[in-house]
């Protein structure tokens, strides 16, 4: 896993050792940056970090701050690895906590939040859904959700859907109303 392009292009990452998580994958975050290219000076929330590469693939593209949001502990240990090793500890802070922990206690707003649950546990709706009630997108601001094909988004946000790529689990939401 490398970091596509920007200030840390070519950077290699460390991944969890096993199959305990499911990194973003280089395809699919190449997917997810052709859509939305232009992160310059803007807040990014990752959920559900692992090991931080939606989050770190931002910063090299000129996101101002990453908040990176997991649990895991083994996550953990690689994620603030890969921080160290880019050098940009002092534009992200990372958060040990559950999603919907975190979700439903701070009171800060980003410009996009990336969400990755894990597959096939029937998160990625309720973590919206919290997101939304709790008002936490900017004006202007995007969800970008990476979830299981079996795992659809509730009819009461498609009308949200700006964008929506099925054969890469991709889909990216406008501000919530």
């Amino acid at each position: 896993m490398r970091i596509i392009t920007g200030k840390f292009k070519g950077a290699t990452l460390f991944t969890v050792p096993g199959n305990t998580t499911r990194p973003t994958t280089d395809y699919q975050r190449e997917v997810i940056f052709s859509m939305y290219q232009d992160y310059s000076d803007l807040r990014v929330l990752d959920l559900y970090a692992g090991t931080g590469s939606f989050g770190l693939e931002t910063l090299s593209r000129g996101a101002e701050w990453v908040d990176f949001v997991e649990f895991s502990n083994k996550a953990l240990t690689v994620l603030l690895k890969n921080i160290e090793k880019l050098k940009c500890g002092e534009s992200c802070h990372v958060h040990r906590r559950k999603a919907d922990v975190f979700l439903g206690g701070t009171s800060d707003r980003w410009n996009v939040i990336f969400l990755d649950p894990p597959y096939k546990k029937n998160m990625v709706n309720g973590t919206i859904r919290l997101i939304k009630e709790r008002c936490l997108l900017l004006p202007d601001g995007l969800i970008i959700a990476e979830h299981h094909p079996d795992e659809k988004i509730d009819p009461e946000f498609h009308k949200d859907i700006i964008n929506y790529k099925q054969n890469s689990r991709i889909t990216a939401f406008t501000v919530l109303s």
